[in-house]
């Protein structure tokens, strides 16, 4: 199978679990459940979920099925953008292509949609891991690690306070960049790997693969912003640029943000080819995305 077909079958099977594993729309609280069904079916590029579904399957004879890791991933990753969205964070009116959670909805409930999303991708790794539960308890171990006050939400944190300062310091950046961003790829990877039956020494290599792909990702981000169109992106274009945010772009300028892009994309794939399996896919991916266009 080519790359662009195993993509797609990927993505198939993270958009499949998403529909299984959510609460209906339908159920109490009807609009609680319709935002967050709103929020999690908006497309994307599945990023996270793939590198579960795709890390899981280096390892030969498969722990448990990775489909319900790769689903928690995406709620965890949805909520962190559905609260970035937020007037009181960066006030976006458009993600995805179409109308912010606050926009089609309201703040409250976009507030409480990304909370039930953060909450729901525990209980899927509880309920969906039960029946091994030192696997659970890695899995839970893991994400909350990477969503938590020293990652996720400290890079968060640290975002917002370098908003209009100027001059950014290139190690504070790094900081938000590895955490806002990358902790919650290496997490991804290693999540995959855990229900793959990776061995402890693989975990390194996943987690360093991770981390610079998804640095990577973010200088990637930062150049689209600054180069290209809202149409396009599906997100408000020039954004960082205007609220004063500190990117790649704006500390180290255009083809600097280029290179480094590449050289990060470089060593994840070095990584990547360090470990056991059929690698070529997740090489592929890595490589891939420093050509994306949203």
């Amino acid at each position: 199978m080519d790359f662009a077909s195993e993509l797609q079958v990927l993505v198939a099977r993270a958009e499949g679990g998403i529909d299984r594993l959510l609460p209906a729309a339908s159920e109490p609280s009807a609009r609680l459940h319709a935002a967050m069904r709103y929020s999690m079916q908006a497309g994307g590029k599945r990023l996270r979920p793939v590198l579960v579904l795709a890390a899981s399957g280096l390892f030969g004879d498969r722990r448990a099925d990775p489909l319900a890791a790769a689903v928690a991933v995406e709620c965890v990753h949805t909520y962190s953008l559905v609260h970035d969205d937020l007037p009181c964070m960066d006030d976006d009116d458009l993600r995805r292509g179409r109308p912010t959670a606050h926009r089609a909805f309201d703040e409250a409930t976009a507030l409480l949609a990304g909370d039930a999303l953060l909450t729901r991708a525990f209980a899927i790794l509880a309920e969906s891991y039960g029946a091994d539960p030192g696997l659970a308890a890695a899995l839970v171990r893991e994400l909350a690690d990477a969503a938590g006050s020293r990652r996720l939400i400290a890079g968060q944190m640290e975002d917002l306070l370098a908003e209009g300062r100027g001059g950014a310091d290139p190690q504070a950046l790094r900081f938000i960049h590895e955490n806002k961003t990358a902790a919650m790829v290496e997490a991804s990877l290693v999540m995959g790997g855990l229900c793959g039956g990776a061995p402890a020494g693989a975990a390194a290599g996943l987690r360093d693969a991770g981390r610079q792909l998804g640095l990577a990702f973010q200088i990637i981000d930062d150049l689209l912003d600054a180069t290209s169109d809202t149409a396009t992106l599906g997100k408000t274009a020039g954004k960082d640029a205007r609220a004063g945010k500190a990117t790649v772009v704006s500390v180290h300028g255009i083809d600097a943000a280029r290179a480094m892009a590449r050289e990060l994309s470089q060593g994840a794939v070095s990584s990547l080819k360090g470990l056991p399996g059929d690698t070529g896919f997740l090489c592929s991916l890595a490589q891939s995305l420093l050509s994306r266009t949203h």
